[in-house]
């Protein structure tokens, strides 16, 4: 079903590694090139609130077999799409912020809301501002998205076994908070502190922090094993003692004004070439234009431009199967007339 966010990505993904993805759309438009979630997908555009629009629906989703809504609870029920109106071998992919119960079940919401219900979000970010929203990648596409891939895929193998579909129920606040499993395990030993940038991954660590360099840019620093701190320490003319007390807190306010310092006495550029291939987990900060430019993920094809748009190339990548080719999103609604002709040929006597 169309919608915005996770769910387009979704079946972005899923087209991507071959599957057959058709975006129901309730109005038709122009071909956007830049619309990169659509690409790969077709589209038929029905008018759901009409009788033959909803028989058309029906029809298309018992025959796909799999359906991703993102609407809020009880939506698809009212267009007569829901999971009682259609086969039992359906699978319902149904993905939303607050999940399909609970108290803010029909409430509206965006990423920040959801991450912030979590305790996520009071983690990110510096002691002097107030938390950072990290785009929308992690409740949307994190605990959004692929937990609910994650649900489908596995819908569909226990489908091998008893023959019927069921209701997926991907909420945001569930996938966040399975995510934080590491995290949790921190707190229940003691060993995290609710006060922003004090912690071994939230930015308090000297050694797993972003610097400014001399020409105003940035590097990434993460050597959390000693081996790899060791190489850090060397490569930039730190005091190899702190090797002794790596994990010591007592010490990360006064050595991380330290490594401040040592950052700013080089440009990025120099910093990339000193740690270029060692293992001291250090790795220059890019703007999108320039990740696409830098050699590993220009080696790997990691980024690629179609048509004149940059994007991501299909991922993950298979030892034998091969992803489709990136095709540029055709025109919403443009597959209306092909899909219609489609189901008349599938059509069953009773239908």
């Amino acid at each position: 079903m169309a919608g915005i966010g996770p769910g387009p990505l979704a079946g972005q993904l899923l087209a991507d590694l071959g599957a057959d993805v058709i975006v129901i759309d309730r109005a038709e438009a122009p071909a956007d090139k830049t619309d990169v979630n659509r690409r790969g997908k077709r589209s038929v555009f029905l008018d759901l609130k009409s009788e033959e629009g909803r028989s058309t629906a029906q029809a298309l989703i018992n025959r796909a077999g799999i359906v991703i809504e993102g609407f809020r609870p009880g939506v698809m029920e009212r267009l007569g799409l829901g999971p009682d109106d259609l086969d039992e071998t359906v699978i319902f992919g149904r993905i939303t912020g607050w999940g399909q119960d609970g108290p803010l079940s029909q409430s509206a919401g965006h990423d920040i809301n959801y991450l912030g219900l979590t305790g996520a979000l009071a983690a990110m970010g510096t002691v002097e501002n107030p938390p950072s929203p990290p785009l929308n990648l992690v409740a949307d596409y994190g605990g959004g998205t692929m937990f609910l891939l994650l649900g489908i895929l596995a819908a569909v193998f226990e489908r091998q076994t008893s023959g019927k579909g069921q209701v997926v129920d991907a909420a945001m606040v569930d996938g966040v908070s399975a995510m934080m499993g590491l995290i949790h395990t921190f707190n229940a030993r003691g060993k995290w502190s609710e006060n922003r940038a004090s912690n071994l991954l939230d930015g308090g660590a000297p050694f797993y922090r972003c610097y400014r360099t001399k020409d105003n840019l940035f590097m990434s620093v993460g050597p959390l094993e000693p081996q790899f701190f060791a190489l850090l320490l060397e490569k930039a003319s730190l005091p190899a003692e702190h090797g002794m007390d790596q994990n010591d807190p007592a010490n990360w306010e006064e050595r991380a004004e330290l490594y401040a310092q040592a950052f700013t006495r080089r440009t990025q550029a120099e910093w990339s070439e000193i740690f270029s291939g060692t293992d001291a987990c250090v790795a220059p900060v890019l703007s999108m234009i320039e990740a696409a430019a830098h050699p590993h993920i220009a080696a790997r094809k990691t980024l690629v431009e179609v048509n004149g748009v940059l994007q991501a190339s299909p991922a993950p990548r298979f030892s034998r199967s091969i992803s489709t080719e990136i095709n540029t999103p055709r025109a919403v609604g443009a597959d209306t007339a092909d899909i219609r002709k489609e189901l008349m040929r599938h059509r069953k006597p009773n239908d």
